[in-house]
């Protein structure tokens, strides 16, 4: 038995047992996830234990270390999950972001979180896996702490002993409070700079109902005098992610939106830079042919085709869009919609269409495979982003609206912050009340009636995304981010 394959069955033990002593059941489908795939293929899929994607309940200790003289120019990026084994907007973001910066001439490398991939049932204790040649580093020890405070402090050991082997110049966190926490303490070890990319808030995420851990633990971040308008209905969790966006070098958000926020919370305005969601080259290539899946699909010729991209929850407002659509059909135009994505409500939203009579107007499509997504914009005349004014995130702009103005499809969406980023009104999209029936079936109707309407906002759409969110673009924001910490 190789070393390698011995470290994965022990790790794996670790996992399990901690599971079995706190949560049997999980523990029975992690064990399931690690039986051959031809074993293993009608289980579901085993999420990640909760333990390791809690909420930080304190600071982590600064790990020892020795003195190192970092390689200007090398990057090395802190983030819980990596591609192959976790395909997330957040991974594909990373590996794209890692690719970009190569390209303009730095070194980057990233580490994933301690335990990962086998904490995913994933039976692979490889401790260096290149991917399109970036260096994707694990933190695979023989034993796995279940204790959340405990695993981080581990993993701020074992990456310490990583910094002195790569002596990166600058630490880019691309994770939650969690990766936040691990570099700030090997920034007080080594003295380098930290970045802290934030894609949305935990201030947001709590706004999802999502619980954090209580906020009286001892050694919780302190309030300096003039620089927080703390909250005290916000959550440990939001608490320490608003602590380490404070300590950063510099904070990178994806829209002007999500910068007031983080500005609102105490962090300088001129430590905060926007580097947005950008596209895969591939998504600016001509679509392809659409009439096979259209027929695929049961799209009749002659039908006009609006659809959306995204997870199947109340927040997104489908169910403004299924009304809108329902409308449209009473006024005889012939308009099918095209749902792209899983979710909770699913089964709510297939009764609210055989209510409307939209039954046989709907396409469930389920998730689409990544690869997939380009040739079901070449079925769409519109794409749609209905999410409703109580949206969590309403600074996070969706990737999948990026996508598709890529691809060149005119957009309309709800008048969240985000979005008003991303719509020129009458050039490339329109700005919608959320929630509003009626204006949503009068936009769809006047932009389904009107081709060269459709054809002129789609060519701006993917004009304004060649534009402003282009991966070589993103990257020289960070080299521009880096060189005034004077790492790069």
């Amino acid at each position: 038995m190789s070393r390698r394959t011995l470290r994965a069955l022990t790790l794996a033990a670790s996992v399990t047992w901690a599971e079995l002593r706190h949560d049997p059941a999980h523990a029975a489908l992690f064990a399931g996830r690690l039986l051959p795939a031809r074993d293993r293929h009608p289980l579901p899929p085993a999420e990640r234990r909760p333990s390791a994607s809690a909420r930080p309940t304190g600071p982590v200790p600064t790990p020892p270390g020795r003195r190192i003289l970092p390689v200007p120019g090398r990057v090395l990026h802190l983030v819980p999950e990596g591609l192959p084994e976790r395909h997330t907007n957040a991974t594909a973001r990373t590996q794209a972001l890692a690719r970009a910066q190569s390209a303009a001439g730095l070194d980057p490398h990233v580490v994933t979180r301690i335990g990962f991939p086998l904490d995913h049932g994933v039976f692979d204790a490889r401790p260096l896996h290149l991917l399109d040649g970036v260096p994707q580093h694990r933190l695979l020890p023989r034993w796995l702490p279940y204790d959340p405070a405990a695993a981080l402090n581990r993993q701020a050991e074992l990456t310490a002993r990583l910094v002195e082997r790569l002596r990166p110049s600058v630490l880019h966190v691309g994770g939650d409070a969690g990766d936040g926490l691990v570099a700030l303490a090997l920034r007080e070890t080594y003295g380098l700079p930290v970045v802290h990319e934030v894609r949305w808030t935990e201030q947001e995420d709590h706004g999802s109902g999502h619980e954090g851990h209580g906020s009286g633990q001892k050694g919780r971040p302190s309030r300096k005098r003039g620089r927080s308008r703390r909250n005290d209905s916000r959550p440990a969790g939001s608490e320490w992610e608003t602590h380490c966006l404070r300590e950063a070098d510099a904070v990178l958000t994806a829209s002007r939106a999500m910068k007031t926020e983080i500005v609102s919370r105490g962090v300088p305005e001129e430590r905060v830079h926007i580097a947005p969601e950008a596209v895969d080259p591939a998504f600016l290539d001509p679509l392809p042919d659409g009439t096979a899946l259209r027929a695929d699909l049961g799209i009749e010729p002659g039908e006009h085709v609006v659809g959306t991209v995204g997870n199947l929850t109340r927040p997104e407002g489908i169910g403004t869009l299924l009304e809108a659509a329902a409308e449209l059909r009473r006024r005889g135009v012939p308009v099918r919609l095209l749902l792209m994505g899983e979710g909770p409500e699913r089964r709510a939203l297939e009764t609210l269409a055989a209510r409307l009579g939209l039954t046989g107007a709907m396409v469930f499509t389920g998730r689409v495979p990544h690869d997939r997504l380009r040739a079901h914009h070449a079925v769409l005349d519109v794409f749609t982003v209905p999410r409703i004014e109580e949206h969590p995130h309403p600074a996070a702009p969706p990737l999948a609206a990026v996508e598709a103005m890529a691809s060149g499809l005119p957009l309309l969406a709800s008048d969240l912050p985000a979005m008003t980023e991303l719509v020129d009104p009458g050039v490339n999209g329109l700005l919608l009340p959320p929630n509003s029936t009626p204006a949503w079936a009068e936009a769809l109707d006047m932009l389904l009636s009107t081709p060269k309407k459709r054809q002129a906002w789609g060519t701006a759409a993917r004009a304004t995304i060649v534009r402003d969110r282009s991966w070589e673009r993103i990257a020289t924001t960070t080299l521009d981010v880096y060189r005034t910490l004077g790492c790069a």
